[in-house]
């Protein structure tokens, strides 16, 4: 069921500025606050590991999960480690290896989505980027078990979509979720990147656009200014959402999961005008 819409308080563009703030806490800052006892997988089982996913088994009320994030990297040394959130194929590897494994066990999976998007390099290219890509979105799409999904900071195209086939999408009351950045829409657009600031506000970046285009089901309110602002209000809030609603999924049956989120998915973007 959709939540209320919060208020609009920032523009899509200031929203989006927010998402990408040095300081906005980062997936590992919610696992380490909403979990117990995680405990780190590693390697996609045919190429590497690839830092910028991070994924995991880690106990939620007292059961356990599967926790899967892109992580960013927290400092330079991090962040050129992590690829600055961009996972590469093996990455993507990674993470249907691990809701695989989840469904085997019967463990509902938890994602937190920040990326730019997808690695573009000539290695991601020629390792099957948009392959794997693909993959995931057809795989995930049948995985019997549940899957909720967070957009916590920027959620950028399908780099951001491969964690993102999920029976519930939430969003961080000042996260953003896009086929693209801005600059890259003003660049293709209107071969203009410092048009991004418009082309901002007509996408319909904001969790609020896309609560309302019922692409998203609920909003997580943010403390004022920012998660930033309180990293643990926010991870309570989103802990707490997470309580109420996995009990409700977990009481359907495999077919029921799968038929549903086929009809999300069928369904997705059919709007109508009030």
């Amino acid at each position: 069921m959709l939540t209320e819409l919060t208020h609009k308080e920032f523009t899509s563009w200031e929203k989006r500025t927010i998402a990408r703030l040095p300081k906005r806490p980062l997936a590992l800052d919610f696992i380490e606050r909403i979990f117990d006892s995680f405990i780190e997988l590693h390697g996609d089982r045919a190429f590497g590991e690839d830092a910028s996913i991070v994924g995991g088994i880690a106990m939620f009320d007292s059961m356990a999960v599967t926790v899967i994030a892109q992580q960013k990297g927290s400092n330079t040394k991090d962040k050129i480690k992590r690829n600055f959130g961009m996972p590469n194929p093996e990455g993507y590897r990674k993470v249907l290896r691990l809701m695989k494994q989840a469904e085997k066990f019967k463990r509902p999976v938890i994602c937190f989505i920040d990326t730019p998007g997808a690695f573009c390099g000539i290695g991601a290219e020629e390792r099957g980027q948009g392959e794997a890509i693909a993959i995931n979105l057809l795989k995930i799409s049948s995985l019997k078990t549940p899957i909720i999904s967070i957009v916590i900071g920027e959620g950028g195209s399908g780099g951001a979509l491969a964690l993102g086939v999920a029976d519930e999408v939430w969003m961080l009351e000042h996260a953003v979720y896009s086929i693209l950045s801005p600059e890259g829409f003003a660049s293709i657009l209107w071969k203009d990147s410092s048009r991004a600031k418009e082309a901002a506000g007509i996408m319909k970046i904001t969790a609020q656009d896309l609560l309302q285009y019922k692409i998203i089901n609920r909003i997580i309110k943010e403390p004022a200014g920012g998660a930033h602002k309180d990293v643990d209000k926010t991870s309570e809030s989103i802990k707490n959402a997470l309580v109420n609603a996995l009990p409700i999924l977990l009481g359907k049956t495999k077919k029921e999961l799968i038929e549903d989120r086929y009809e999300r998915y069928r369904c997705i973007g059919v709007y109508e005008e009030n």
